[in-house]
């Protein structure tokens, strides 16, 4: 069996179809297809026997009902019909297959090589502890949801021409939540609200903080602050509202705060710095059959230059590498470390049958809108954002990425909170793949968005970095548009400015992982 999850120099394609692995059972359309319209596949004529959209799957060979059907060389699910070759493959005939999958450990080790020539390098904010940020934002972090609103009302006062006269300082952003009290203390929801602001104060790229709390919360800034292991050169002040007067004179006094930190961070300046001090978070969202053909092995093979250069790169979003998790395994570094893996896979699908689901509510109508049909088929996808270095560690949501190489992160797969835990990990730089389209920003770290067609990047232009549809439709190779990208993120990294930014998108984005009772 295949053990890949990603096209290779292999894959097979003319005009209309795309075949992935000699051992599938489905093509990937490349365009629109009419009933009655014959297309050429494998060196034979098949005669297509309904409409299918773009990016969805036409059956090359019969399928009985109750058999497996395979794409990337994997089992994507079983037919509840018979299929007959040129059908079109999805929800109507395809559901999910609970197949026993071989869980292996280490047997696919690879460590991607070190860069020949003159090592790439970026320009970053070298912090007092060392670590490396690729943006100068002052955080207003807060403890608890009733100080939201005054978080937000000081962050305000620092939009537009405010900064101006301050060109070394990205932006102040508020990052409030709907937490910080009513929870167990000492419980697991607790303790993972605590590490996610923790991560974030601690953030390379914050070099100014607020912090700001109510006064009587659960989550109080004692807690927050005790033993922080924040950078010597990170400017702080603390305040709650309670102590400070009430809002109105809190926010002037967070106004205040932050104007006596804009001159000091605005003597800092960018350095050259090795590309190995990325911390690259991988993501994906609105994900269509594309997918795991363009953008996502692009991505992996980006993912694989940065581990090359001795930086980290982490996978996440559990509930989308669920199917596809012994190809992970595969590359672990131990068989501990697959094993971590394999019991968060458990965990998830205990949670998801406590809340009356299963893994197979993921994917999302937008997913299969755009020719994803099983969670299987979507994870195999999904994994190849990782590319193919070994696994180095299994992480727990927010966790400090700490080992160099490609980890994993355990996250929800909605993407506003699976990327705040990545970045709570010490991510300074994101990549978020789409092929539906997306929106999505994070401050206050750079997220570069990744087109999977080149339809979607035609019609979302001011929402799209890179268009990885040239894959399909430019005569491009998957590793031409992964260096493409390596390329992207070092001038990112240095401060090129992505679409996000230039919008503003990215304050509302910051939403830690809700666990547990709320009392």
């Amino acid at each position: 069996m295949s053990t890949a999850a990603a096209p290779t120099e292999d894959v097979r394609t003319d005009p209309t179809l795309l075949l992935l692995s000699e051992e599938d059972d489905v093509a990937v359309a490349l365009a629109d297809l009419v009933a009655g319209q014959q297309v050429d596949v494998a060196g034979g004529a098949l005669t297509v026997t309904a409409d299918v959209p773009r990016g969805h799957k036409v059956a090359l060979r019969a399928v009985p009902a109750g058999q497996d059907v395979r794409k990337y060389g994997q089992v994507i699910g079983r037919a509840t019909a018979d299929i007959v070759p040129g059908a079109h493959v999805h929800t109507h005939n395809l559901s999910m297959s609970d197949t026993e999958r071989q869980h292996e450990f280490g047997v696919a080790r690879w460590r991607p090589p070190a860069p020949t020539g003159e090592r790439p390098t970026f320009q970053g904010y070298r912090r007092a502890d060392g670590r490396v940020g690729t943006r100068n934002y002052i955080g207003v972090v807060t403890s608890v949801n009733c100080s939201a609103t005054a978080a937000k009302l000081i962050a305000e006062q620092f939009r537009g021409m405010a900064l101006d006269a301050f060109e070394n300082v990205d932006g102040v952003v508020a990052l409030t939540h709907q937490s910080g009290c009513g929870l167990v203390s000492g419980s697991e929801g607790a303790d993972v609200l605590l590490r996610t602001i923790r991560g974030y104060a601690t953030h390379p790229n914050i070099g100014g903080l607020v912090l700001l709390g109510l006064g009587c919360e659960m989550l109080e800034l004692d807690l927050i602050s005790a033993d922080l292991p924040l950078p010597a050169d990170t400017l702080v002040e603390r305040m709650t509202i309670q102590e400070t007067g009430g809002i109105r004179a809190t926010v002037a006094a967070g106004v205040q705060a932050v104007k006596d930190m804009l001159p000091r961070l605005d003597e800092r300046r960018r350095e050259t710095v090795d590309a190995g001090e990325l911390v690259l978070a991988l993501n994906c969202g609105g994900s269509d059959g594309y997918s795991g053909i363009t953008a996502n092995p692009a991505l992996g093979v980006a993912s694989d230059l940065i581990v090359g250069c001795g930086g980290r790169s982490v996978l996440a979003e559990t509930p989308e590498v669920y199917g596809a998790e012994h190809l992970l395994t595969r590359r672990a570094v131990s068989p501990e470390v697959g094993q971590k893996l394999l019991d968060r896979i458990e965990w998830w699908r205990a949670y998801t049958a406590a809340g009356g689901g299963t893994m197979d509510n993921n994917p999302s109508p937008g997913n299969k809108a755009g020719g994803l049909t099983t969670i299987l088929e979507k994870s195999l996808g999904a994994v190849a954002k990782g590319g193919r270095a070994e696994l180095v560690s299994v992480l727990e949501y927010a966790e400090p990425i700490v080992e160099r190489g490609f980890s994993f992160m355990d996250t929800p797969g909605y993407d506003p909170v699976s990327v705040t835990g990545l970045v709570a990990g010490g991510a300074n730089l994101v990549c978020f793949t789409t092929g539906r389209g997306s929106v999505f920003g994070c401050k206050p770290v750079p997220s570069v968005k990744v087109s999977t067609n080149s339809t979607l990047a035609r019609r979302m232009p001011d929402d799209i970095d890179l268009d990885a549809g040239t894959i399909i439709d430019g005569g491009r190779s998957v590793e031409e548009v992964g260096h493409d990208l390596f390329r992207l993120f070092l001038a990112v990294a240095s401060g090129q400015q992505t679409v996000s930014e230039e919008l503003g998108v990215g304050q509302e984005e910051f939403v830690p992982w809700q666990l547990g009772a709320v009392t």
